[in-house]
């Protein structure tokens, strides 16, 4: 320990981020993504420095680093704000704005919102700078599969023995937490859920990498082999469904150029069922729980709780949830357990936010859908690396329906964005069709 003010960060972690910082500034621009990663998957959101009321966890430092590296070198100036940018601010604005107004403006609440849009804005922007074309992006697949190599291991090992490894840098348990007799891995993470949700996630990056070329299999093998590893430790239903909803979403592929008949085609199913089942269709939710496991009727549960308390929430968000559920949380007494991201940015922002945040993921597969169009018929290689982003998309929003992202898992959601509307950009500054079409 390093006295009062820094009392929660060790030795390890300081080599760890002072060495990170360093990597951010000099690493070329292709792999200065690297260390955030690296900070994201290693170390624990427990090492952290108090300054007064303000908390500065070892990831924010790191984006304190990389904002410090995009200014300096002007790349953040390679940045044309696009739609999916300009939401993104928009549900940042929009979400803080909301959540001070509905608590009179406290310090707390302040306080609180200044952290979550700084590292909302501070990681989805130093990517935004560093990820330009399908070069980066295909650079930033073979990071977080090296990345998770490790990762798997140390989770491996905690699977074996029960202990955390990562819990010399605290923030997480030694003793690896069990649930009807299942040692539920989290490795770094905050949530066994949210662990196994990275690794369900990144699924596609590493297929993607499988179908790129000669030089990408042994990396993509490593990244499958990791990421089956940590979806599967953490004994959670949740990262189960996102992976096959990734899967599932990968293999789509085959069939791209039907995918018209195929949304058109499971929009008509999902009217269908809930014209025809005596509960709601998202009740379908409970009923894969019965067969995989897990606490999916909880799930249910909110979703009707919130619908029921609209009232409640609409216009700012609200501050208690207590009365929603028959349970709550054991660190609040004014909440239930929020097991739904989609419901968690309602309640911290209002419907402005829900809006936003919907509207967000929206021009993400309309983004996705044009590096489609642009790319399909001359570069089918890219246009997969394209498609998979889009199945991994799908797998958040498949993930969206267990948890919401309270931890680091945040990096690899506004990495994936990033991505995204750096691909979207490239199209006005290099169009394939443009380049390549015949005079």
């Amino acid at each position: 320990m390093m006295g009062e003010g820094l009392s929660n960060i060790n030795q390890i972690g300081l080599i760890f981020t002072v060495s990170m910082g360093v990597l951010t500034l000099a690493l070329p621009r292709r792999f200065a993504a690297f260390p955030l990663v690296m900070t994201a998957c290693y170390i624990t959101l427990g090492q952290v420095i108090n300054i007064a009321s303000l908390h500065f966890t070892m990831l924010r430092i790191i984006i304190a680093f990389g904002f410090a590296r995009i200014i300096l070198r002007k790349e953040l100036l390679s940045i044309s704000l696009n739609k999916i940018d300009k939401t993104l601010i928009a549900y940042v604005v929009a979400s803080a704005a909301a959540y001070i107004v509905l608590r009179n403006g406290s310090q707390e609440a302040v306080v609180s919102q200044l952290g979550f849009s700084y590292n909302a804005i501070g990681i989805y922007f130093v990517f935004r700078a560093l990820i330009r074309d399908q070069d980066d992006v295909q650079e930033v697949f073979k990071m977080i599969a090296l990345v998770m190599v490790p990762l798997a291991m140390a989770m491996t090992i905690e699977k074996a023995t029960g202990r955390n490894l990562f819990s010399v840098f605290g923030g997480v348990p030694e003793i690896t937490m069990v649930r009807e007799g299942k040692l539920r891995c989290q490795g770094a993470f905050m949530h066994p859920i949210l662990a196994g949700t990275f690794g369900a996630t990144s699924i596609p990056y590493f297929l993607a990498l499988w179908g790129r070329g000669k030089s990408n299999p042994l990396i993509a093998i490593f990244g499958i082999i990791s990421a089956v590893i940590i979806t599967i430790t953490p004994a959670s239903s949740g990262p189960v469904v996102a992976f096959i909803f990734a899967i599932i979403g990968t293999s789509m592929w085959a069939i791209r150029h039907h995918m018209r008949a195929v949304r058109w085609g499971i929009l008509l199913a999902l009217v269908s069922l809930h014209t025809v089942m005596k509960a709601p269709v998202w009740a379908l939710i409970g009923k894969m729980s019965e067969v995989i496991g897990g606490t999916g009727w909880h799930r249910v549960m909110l979703i009707d709780a919130a619908i029921e308390h609209f009232n409640e929430w609409w216009l700012l968000g609200t501050d208690y949830t207590r009365h929603w559920m028959p349970t709550g949380v054991t660190w609040s007494e004014k909440h239930t357990d929020i097991t739904n991201q989609f419901i968690s940015v309602g309640i911290q922002g209002g419907i402005l936010s829900l809006i936003l945040f919907v509207a967000l993921i929206v021009l993400c597969y309309q983004g996705i859908g044009k590096m489609m169009k642009e790319t399909l018929q001359i570069e089918p290689k890219s246009a997969f690396i394209t498609w998979c982003l889009g199945a991994s998309l799908t797998a958040h929003i498949a993930s969206f329906t267990s948890v919401h992202y309270f931890d680091q898992m945040i990096v690899f959601w506004y990495l994936l964005i990033a991505m995204i509307s750096a691909g979207v950009s490239s199209l006005s500054r290099n169009s394939p069709v443009r380049q390549k079409a015949p005079a």
